[in-house]
C-alpha cells in the first residue's frame, strides 16, 4: 500500500523524537492514503516553517504477517471511542492523570483512523465541556467528510515502511 507524508523536507530517515506530541493518535509519524491531502499538508508546513513543500512517498507492508507483529489500533470511522481517544491524546499534557483510552504511553505501534479535522474541533470542545451529549457528538460526526491517517509510533512499526521517493509539490 502506498502512503504519503507532506513536509517541507525530504525525509530520508524518520526520527520519532522529532515528532510532536498531542496529535490525534499521540506522538508519531503521520501518513495518509490520499496524495492530495499530503500535498496540501506539505504546502501548509512549508508556509509555516519555510522550505519547499515536499511529498514523501512510502510503501507500507500491511501484509497480515507484518500486521500480526504490531500492536495496532484501528478505527473504521468516526465513533465515540475514536472521539474520546483523539480528545485524550490532544489534551494529554493538560490532563495530569489520564484515565481515558489513549496512546500517550505509546503502547500502540500503529494507529489507523479518520483525521479529526478543524470541522470537528468545535464538536470535540463542546463534548469535552459537557455542552453536547455523546449522542449529539456521534450524530454530528456522521455528516462530516473525514479523511484517513496512519500514525507510526515505534521503530517496529516504521520498519514496515520503505521510502519510495520525495519530490517538490
Amino acid at each position: 500500500m502506498i502512503l504519503y507524508h507532506g513536509s517541507n523536507t525530504d525525509i530520508v530517515r524518520i526520527d520519532l523524537s522529532k515528532c510532536r506530541p498531542n496529535k490525534d493518535f499521540g506522538k508519531g509519524f503521520y501518513l495518509t492514503t490520499i496524495q492530495e491531502q499530503a500535498e496540501r499538508m506539505a504546502q501548509r508546513v512549508a508556509r509555516m516553517y519555510g522550505g519547499k513543500p515536499i511529498l514523501n512517498i512510502y510503501d507500507f507492508n500491511d501484509s497480515p504477517d507484518e500486521m500480526k507483529k504490531l500492536n495496532v489500533r484501528c478505527f473504521k470511522g468516526p465513533c465515540v471511542e475514536w472521539a474520546k481517544f483523539v480528545i485524550a491524546n490532544r489534551n494529554a499534557t493538560r490532563i495530569g492523570n489520564l484515565k481515558e483510552d489513549s496512546n500517550v504511553d505509546g503502547r500502540f505501534d500503529l494507529v489507523i483512523g479518520p483525521i479529526a479535522n478543524d470541522d470537528l474541533a468545535l464538536l470535540f470542545r463542546q463534548f469535552s465541556e459537557g455542552s453536547i451529549s455523546v449522542t449529539t457528538l456521534v450524530n454530528e460526526m456522521k455528516f462530516k467528510k473525514l479523511t484517513d491517517q496512519y500514525s507510526f509510533h515505534t521503530e517496529k512499526a516504521l520498519a514496515t515502511l520503505i521510502k519510495k521517493e520525495g519530490f517538490h509539490v
